[in-house]
Formats: structure tokens, C-alpha cells, sequence
């Protein structure tokens, strides 16, 4: 199928370092900051030029704040590529947060990509998929164009669970991460994209994580590595069906990598209780090329910048409220609900 009949789907890395999987496992090691980016960034930027896509790195602050790295995420930008905020400090609590504290996350993480790459970041993701109505506001404000944090799968709990069971976590670190990976009720958000109707009378575009469509299983490079460990063939499958499902229901896929779905143990020997950091990272970048050659066959991928701007060229996009109980609704929907009442 020619690329211009194809339907645009997003493509996004996580660059979490090191330190930031060591401070969510508990380790005291993190406050060194130990980083892997100058194996991960190089290995990550051939990868992606083999398989003949750009993407959107979205870069920690305090990363980017550190002259070390200065190099490397400026040859993201000249490799093509683009740059998003993922926060300063890459706390996956960013729902528990004050205002003064979200305002230092996001705008030391601005500024900060700016200088370095020269390239101003238009879209946020928060780690660890959180995110908040405070959150939401702050960023229309700043003229970010996008948010891209919501994740919605009923198996945030289970995900919770497990890590909270592999970590070395004190009762204090679990409370305060007690809504890591989101609850039950995220399964119920929407996995096509919709507008934010934000308190300050801005609105956001919201790119969720794709999960499958209906039963909002996830179907991002980290679970298939976790499938592959029995079967890749499995696995393929498995992607093969959520996007066909994504076709069937016009679903407009936003694909997420993180770093761990490109190197394995030997690259980062303090990760090796991560699930799938098992198996060397030439099989992790064979299932990548293989991963993003299935995606190719139905859909363009794009940074999601463009996948942004395309998305809010359509003028039926649904809307939502950050701060609303219920689940989404229409401009139009809310109009009747109040004109009925």
C-alpha cells in the first residue's frame, strides 16, 4: 500500500536512564546518577535509521541539564528526530505534586531541551503515565500542543502489583507510588485521541497510549519482549491483531519504546531484574525491525508532532474534562445532558 493511503500512527521512546529505573525500584545507587545514554542514544538512533523511521525521544530534564550529555541529545534533533518533556525528575507521582512543583517539572525540562538541542518540545509525557488536572492546565498555558499520558488499560493495578513484589521498596516509597501505572477506572478511557476542555479555557490534545482496542490489553514493545520469551511468533501475532483491530475501529495508534526494549543485560547489568532483560538486545533489536515492519504495512509512522497537528486538523475530535467523574463526552453530549436537566 502506498504511504500516503496509509493512516498516520505516532511513535515515541521513553528515554528513561538508568538512575531514574534504579530511584523506582528502590535502589539507593539512583543518587548518583548513573546513566546508560551514551550506549543507549547511539544504539537507539542506528536502530530507528535501519528501520527507516523518525520518532519522538521524550527526554528527562535533569538529563538534559547535564552538560555530559549535551552531545547526545543534540544528535537526536540533527538525526532528525524530535525532542518532548518527560519531566525533571522523572517522579511517576506527578498527581501528588504542587503547583509550584509542576511548574518547576515541566519549565526546567523546557528550557533545558531548548538550549541543548535548540529545538523547543511541544508535547508531554509524564513518567509513569501520570499525570493531573493541574498538570493539563499548566501545559496549555505554557502552548504545549499535546499531552501523550494517559494510558488506559485495566491492568495498571496488576503492573502495580508485580513491581511493588520485585522492588526493594520501603512502606513509605509504596505509599507514595500507591497510584503507579493508574487503577481500574483508566481501562475506561478512551485509546483514540480527544481534546482537553482545560479549566482555563484552553484545550489540549490528548495522544493516549494505544492498548488494544476493546479489551485495552497493552501491545507495546515491553509486552511483546515479555510474549517473546516463549514466542515470537506468538508475539507478532499478537501486534498483528491489535493493529488490525486499530484499523477496524479507526483507531489512530500512538506506539511507545523504552530503552529496555532495545538492550539487554550486558548493557545494563544493575537492570537484570527488569522482566526481559533476559535476552541480548541483538534478538530485542531483531524483534524491533520486525515490530516496526508490521506497523509499516498499515499505517505511516510519524513523530508525534505530526501525528499532533494531522489529528487536530479534523474537526470532529471528542472532548473531554480533566476534573469530570464521568467518562468522555462530546461538546455536543454535555449541550443535551444540560438542556435536558
Amino acid at each position: 500500500m502506498n504511504s500516503s493511503h496509509r493512516p498516520l500512527a505516532s511513535i515515541s521512546l521513553d528515554l528513561d536512564d538508568l538512575w531514574t529505573y534504579l530511584r523506582t525500584h528502590g535502589d539507593p545507587g539512583w543518587s548518583s546518577r548513573p546513566s546508560y545514554l551514551e550506549t543507549v542514544v547511539p544504539l537507539a538512533l542506528d536502530a530507528l535509521e535501519q528501520a527507516h523511521v523518525k520518532l519522538t525521544f521524550f527526554v528527562v530534564g535533569s538529563d538534559a541539564a547535564n552538560p555530559r550529555n549535551a552531545g547526545l541529545l543534540r544528535s537526536i534533533v540533527e538525526r532528525g528526530h524530535e525532542v518532548g518533556n518527560h519531566s525533571f525528575e522523572h517522579e511517576p507521582w506527578l498527581h501528588r505534586l504542587s503547583p509550584r512543583q509542576l511548574e518547576a517539572e515541566v519549565v526546567r525540562t523546557h528550557d533545558a531541551l531548548a538550549q541543548v538541542t535548540g529545538q523547543s518540545p511541544i508535547g508531554f509525557r509524564g513518567p509513569g503515565y501520570s499525570w493531573s488536572p493541574e498538570l493539563l492546565d499548566l501545559l496549555g498555558r505554557h502552548g504545549y500542543l499535546y499531552d501523550a499520558s494517559t494510558f488506559p488499560t485495566y491492568l495498571g493495578p496488576i503492573a502495580r502489583q508485580y513491581y511493588f513484589w520485585t522492588s526493594r521498596l520501603s512502606h513509605a516509597e509504596r505509599v507514595q507510588r500507591k497510584a503507579l501505572f493508574g487503577g481500574f477506572r483508566d481501562g475506561l478511557r478512551p485509546i483514540k485521541p480527544y481534546r482537553w476542555q482545560l479549566s482555563n479555557g484552553r484545550s489540549l490534545l490528548e495522544i493516549p497510549v494505544t492498548t488494544f482496542p476493546l479489551v485495552k490489553i497493552p501491545f507495546h514493545l515491553s509486552y511483546l519482549h515479555y510474549i517473546s520469551r516463549w514466542s515470537e511468533r506468538v508475539a507478532l501475532g499478537y501486534l498483528q491483531a491489535g493493529l488490525v483491530a486499530c484499523r477496524f475501529t479507526s483507531s489512530s495508534p500512538s506506539f511507545i519504546l523504552h530503552p529496555l526494549d532495545l538492550i539487554g543485560s550486558e548493557e545494563a547489568p544493575r537492570l537484570a531484574f527488569f522482566p526481559g532483560m533476559n535476552r541480548p538486545s541483538s534478538r530485542k533489536l531483531n524483534l524491533f525491525l520486525r515490530v516496526v515492519q508490521e506497523y509499516s504495512r498499515r499505517f505511516s509512522l510519524v513523530p508525534m508532532s505530526v501525528h499532533a497537528r494531522a489529528l487536530l486538523d479534523q474537526a470532529a475530535l471528542p472532548v473531554r474534562y480533566p476534573g469530570a467523574r464521568t467518562l468522555p463526552t462530546t461538546l455536543l453530549e454535555r449541550d443535551s445532558q444540560c438542556a435536558a436537566s
